[in-house]
């Protein structure tokens, strides 16, 4: 197992060591920092997609509002 040693305002140190009081604060961190790792990796596919959807979106044909509005007619029964 490693150790970790990085700096935290006095405040949310406090903070923590208060909120989180007889409980093991090392499965805690681990614990928020694997959610941590968790969101990131999160916001990187999410962020892949949407420039896909982009890409995809740039290739397509426009059509007006008209186009779709009868479209939409022609698909109802």
């Amino acid at each position: 197992m490693a150790t970790i040693n990085f700096s935290v305002p006095d405040d949310v140190k406090d903070a923590f060591n208060k909120v989180f009081k007889g409980e093991n604060k090392s499965a805690i961190l681990t614990r928020l920092m694997r959610a941590a790792i968790e969101e990131r990796k999160r916001q990187k596919r999410r962020k892949t997609a949407i420039n896909a959807i982009l890409r995809l979106r740039g290739k397509s044909i426009a059509v007006t509002d008209d186009e779709i509005r009868n479209a939409r007619k022609l698909g109802r029964p």
